[in-house]
């Protein structure tokens, strides 16, 4: 098995992560126009059921196999790392089968109930095998995570994705005749299959490992069974605070547009806007971030186990760097040219405002990630559930007192968002600062808002000159132009150097160090 490096490992799933973000809005396009908005609102109307089943069974159980599958390599013992595989995939699979029957039994009741439409009855119940599909490639992801080999990880969603976009679309226009529920019904039974496929790359890549076969040890699988459970509660604790946080959200955003004179379903618009249109292309730069965190949990898991604390605020510097090097045009790109954005991807204009007000939070977005990620690593799982637990809170509260008020609505939901993302990310790093002391240079930062700055002064520039005729042409190049400009003041400024492009996979080899 190839063994990446921190970088390389967090480049490939960068690719695969870019890639799939790409690919994932062909059916955010093509969808609608095959089931309408209403079916799509039944295909989407039991996914926050599914995430906050997935967390009940997986939790922090492929985190700690990432985790203790890397220190379990850096002390050279195979037997334990083959161990700690087969005692999290048996505990999941039980948990996921459990689960799988109750979410069953209750479909009824929480398609009716719960969900308030009792159409949604078929597409909730042909997302049940999921659980388990879904349960035990998070695991399968987790080992090859702790072996530091992104590959099966990054080629099992890519898979995925393209099996799903081709299936989803595919079988929703099939059962269409039969009508909404079953069209939307049909759309899950793609991401079933593409959840499949996904699953299938990954059973390959361990088939390959033909020399590492799992073996029985039965007599420490009760110690190691507690030690997975104590470990991943906190972990699951913490994700489950996300997944409930952002139900309520939705309910308290609607009852809150509600009590400030907002129609039902302009409030349903307005928050729908949030959710499916601004929220989508804020996360989109989060592919880089995701990658880092997913490569940062085995790189600071084996250094600690090592002592090695050199190498923990190394890793912790590089990646914070390379979090706010490449969120800043984000954030620019996204404050500036908002207005051609909406218009150009979702023909909605009157969004604008959103995504220029959220554009400046989204920055602590970026970084959040990879310091939860350093907390569990770092056996600071409590730690990050408290965080978010506190952010949750305040933003809950917030949503309540802002967006009943007639002369915010929506934005009120928006700042809570922003609210909370920054104190949920600044307690993050408090927390990480205590742990493992500096691992950013100031001064690097205030490089970063300068350069910043003059790349939005360009950008506006760019887009104002009458050298183009049509929208997505003058967003398209004046986004070039402010990204070129950017990448030549990080380089100038000394914050990206020859030594950072040598380790970057393919570039690398044409740059000395």
């Amino acid at each position: 098995m190839t063994k990446q490096t921190f970088i390389k490992g967090a480049m490939i799933l960068l690719a695969a992560g870019i890639i799939n973000r790409i690919l994932g809005f062909i059916p955010r396009i093509a969808l609608p126009r095959i089931i309408g908005a209403e079916g799509v609102g039944l295909y989407q109307l039991g996914y926050p059921f599914l995430i906050v089943m997935l967390t009940v069974i997986t939790g922090g159980i492929p985190l700690a196999v990432a985790k203790w599958v890397a220190e379990a390599q850096s002390q050279g013992d195979e037997r334990k790392v083959r161990h700690i595989f087969r005692t999290a995939i048996g505990l999941t699979v039980v948990l996921a089968i459990v689960f799988t029957a109750i979410t069953i039994t209750l479909a009824p009741w929480i398609s009716t109930k719960v969900l308030t439409d009792e159409r949604v009855y078929y597409p909730f119940l042909f997302m049940t095998p999921m659980l388990l599909i879904a349960a035990v490639s998070s695991v399968c992801r987790g080992y090859f995570q702790g072996k530091q080999n992104m590959i099966p990880s990054a080629l099992s969603q890519v898979i995925e994705t393209l099996f799903r976009i081709v299936f989803v679309l595919f079988f929703a226009q099939l059962l269409l005749p039969r009508g909404l529920e079953w069209a939307a019904a049909g759309a899950m039974i793609g991401s079933v299959i593409g959840e499949c496929c996904g699953l299938l790359v990954l059973l390959y890549q361990l088939a390959r490992e033909k020399k590492r076969r799992l073996t029985e040890d039965n007599q420490a699988q009760e110690p190691l069974l507690k030690r997975l459970v104590s470990w991943s509660v906190p972990v699951t604790l913490s994700k489950m605070s996300g997944s409930l946080s952002y139900l309520f959200e939705s309910i308290l955003t609607v009852r809150a547009l509600a009590v400030a004179g907002v129609a039902t379903g302009a409030a349903t618009a307005q928050y729908g806007a949030l959710q499916g249109m601004i929220l989508p292309v804020v996360l989109l730069p989060t592919a880089l971030t995701y990658s880092l965190s997913v490569s940062l949990v085995p790189s600071l898991s084996e250094a600690a186990a090592r002592g090695d604390h050199a190498t923990i605020r190394k890793r912790m510097g590089q990646t914070m760097r390379l979090a706010l090097v490449s969120g800043a045009p984000c954030v620019v790109i996204m404050a500036m040219l908002a207005g051609p954005i909406c218009s150009v991807l979702y023909d909605h204009a009157e969004i604008t405002p959103m995504l220029q007000m959220i554009a400046p939070f989204a920055l602590f977005i970026y970084l959040q990630a990879p310091l939860q990620a350093a907390l569990q690593a770092l056996d600071k799982p409590g730690t990050a559930l408290r965080n978010t637990l506190i952010g949750a809170a305040v933003k809950l509260t917030l949503i309540t007192l802002l967006a009943s008020r007639p002369e915010l609505g929506i934005y009120g939901a928006l700042i809570a968002m922003g609210v909370q993302i920054v104190i949920v990310t600044l307690l993050h790093w408090s927390s990480v600062l205590r742990l493992v002391g500096s691992h950013m240079q100031l001064l690097d930062g205030i490089k970063v808002g300068a350069a910043a700055l003059i790349t939005a002064a360009v950008i506006k520039y760019a887009y104002a000159l009458p050298w183009l005729a049509g929208e997505w042409l003058k967003l398209l190049a004046s986004a070039s132009i402010g990204l070129v400009v950017y990448l030549l003041l990080m380089l100038l400024l000394g914050i990206i150097d020859k030594s950072d492009l040598s380790r970057l996979p393919v570039v690398g080899r044409w740059v000395k160090p």
